[in-house]
């Protein structure tokens, strides 16, 4: 195992601890096949004995899946020194490995447990044994190992010196309270690999003073080769290290093997950004919505020019693609590559009043996206026509109480007319309920919505402009229109004739 590092990936188990986060079990079962199936993590973690019978049915899922595979061994569950408890708890959902949660300083021992260090490594040899008798591998957890080095490292070496000949897999060597910095990591997990070489180590960073990733490094430098992570870095308070950092870290600084599939980071991110609640932070490294994307024009340039803003973190190494933004600090080269994506290349002096129009339409705090490239074009090169295929004739919506609202749409379609009618649950649901009817007697689709989000300025009055922003999917893609207007509903409305637009104009309707 020296030449690989092995990752522990426990967002089933530590990651459900983030403050409002609880997954399902049908959840529970579609993360663990993603990470052990996509993502290949070597474990993963997924439950705590004895919580609740929900963890109960959660744990049963994962293992009822795993049972007769590859991946039975791989699943583990956290369990405490209480007897059989929580090994029987463990046997019943099906698994097979315990963590088990023992002590790592002295203060824990004394002050939580109220028992001596000799009788509390009596207490683990008996749950060890009790779970050899059941057939059940230990991996041996030493809760507030920082702190025990810190302040009782006779009380660490104490511990393990009673414990290494031990059937023990993997000693884990926790963080708690994510009180380390790099130089005390690698001080401390040197010396546990120095005084006890024989033992193969597992370190299990917390990120309350951000050093999480960090503190990873550290730990494989000094000699760890199994290390503990999360997806989107979720965990108690602060979290635990981001299995996408440390994947990135262990490829490009410390060049070091391991099996973590890196094209499917980001869609198990995905997945528990969803599952979870916690949305991901938009700047947030690898997995961010803006990580690959270049907003200055100045880096736009630089990458036309022999990709001189790029580094190792390629996007497409994570199944991403890179982006340039469109804002106030864009440049020539940043609008040259969105419109070279839609296949359009300008003259020096028409790009130049693109340009402009994005800048200022910027400065007024008006978010502009690519796919509002062709509308900005059809404004500044007086061309509405290239674009302008779907028009919008007429609509009318009638809202009565006790009433379904109503909607009447007219669109003209290359010089043709059509009309219908429909009902719905809210003003734009009847909306799209006729534009649906006028679609489905042509035989076309229209895309799935997938967000919808309402924007109006902070104190704003009744009649303020409302900003409505909807994400559309259509072949297993995203993109983004924006209406504007002071009633909802047609702004709503405008950003879905952009939407027919950008999709008529591409060829994608069908």
């Amino acid at each position: 195992m020296k030449d690989k590092v092995y990752i522990m990936d426990t967002t089933l188990r530590d990651g459900e601890q983030t403050s409002g986060v609880s997954f399902s079990e049908a959840e529970k079962l579609n993360i663990a096949k993603i990470l052990l199936e996509e993502v290949k993590v070597d474990y993963l973690e997924v439950a705590s004995a004895r919580v609740s019978e929900g963890e109960m049915m959660g744990a049963k899922r994962v293992m009822d899946w795993a049972i007769g595979t590859v991946y039975h061994d791989k699943i583990e569950i956290l369990g405490f020194v209480d007897g059989s408890v929580s090994l029987e708890w463990i046997a019943k959902a099906g698994g097979k490995v315990i963590n088990l949660l023992g002590k790592g300083s002295l203060r824990h021992v004394t002050q939580q447990l109220k028992k001596s260090p000799d009788q509390h490594l009596a207490d683990l040899k008996k749950s060890i044994a009790l779970a050899q008798e059941m057939k059940i591998s230990v991996n041996l957890y030493l809760e507030d190992w920082s702190n025990g080095m810190r302040n009782s490292p006779e009380y660490v070496n104490f511990m393990l010196d009673g414990l290494q000949n031990e059937p023990i897999r993997r000693l884990m060597l926790p963080d708690t309270l994510g009180i380390l910095n790099p130089t005390e990591t690698f001080a401390y997990c040197s010396a546990m690999i120095r005084n006890f070489p024989k033992l193969h180590f597992d370190f299990h960073a917390h990120n309350d003073y951000d050093l999480a990733v960090a503190n990873v490094d550290a730990a494989l430098r000094a000699g760890i080769r199994t290390v503990h992570t999360t997806i989107n870095g979720l965990g108690e308070r602060a979290g635990n290290a981001p299995l996408s950092s440390v994947v990135a870290l262990m490829n490009d600084h410390l060049k070091m093997s391991n099996s973590i599939n890196e094209r499917k980071l980001n869609m198990a991110s995905r997945l528990v950004e969803t599952f979870s609640g916690v949305h991901i932070s938009s700047n947030k490294p690898i997995i961010g919505e803006n990580v690959f994307t270049q907003c200055s024009g100045i880096h736009a340039d630089g990458d036309n020019k022999d990709n001189l803003y790029y580094n190792d973190l390629l996007p497409e190494r994570f199944g991403r693609t890179r982006k340039y933004a469109l804002g106030k600090t864009s440049g020539k080269a940043n609008i040259a590559k969105n419109l070279e994506d839609m296949g359009i290349r300008l003259d020096p002096e028409n790009l130049k009043r693109v340009t402009d129009k994005v800048i200022e339409l910027a400065d007024k705090k008006e978010s502009v996206t690519s796919e509002d490239l062709p509308y900005i074009l059809s404004d500044v090169l007086k061309s509405e026509s290239i674009f302008e295929r779907i028009t919008l004739r007429n609509y009318a919506i009638s809202h009565a109480l006790g009433l379904r609202p109503m909607a009447t749409v007219c669109i003209e379609m290359n010089g043709e007319l059509y009309e219908e009618a429909g009902s719905g649950d809210g003003q734009y649901d009847a909306f799209m309920n006729a534009l649906r009817q006028i679609y489905h007697k042509l035989h076309k689709q229209l895309p799935s919505l997938v967000n919808y989000s309402v924007t109006i300025p902070p104190g704003g009055k009744t009649d303020a402009l409302v900003e409505t922003l909807i994400t559309w999917n259509i072949s297993d893609r995203n993109f983004k229109t924006r209406g504007l207007d002071p009633d909802q509903t047609a702004a709503a409305i405008k950003a879905t004739i952009k939407m027919l637009n950008i999709i008529e104009s591409e060829g994608q309707i069908y």
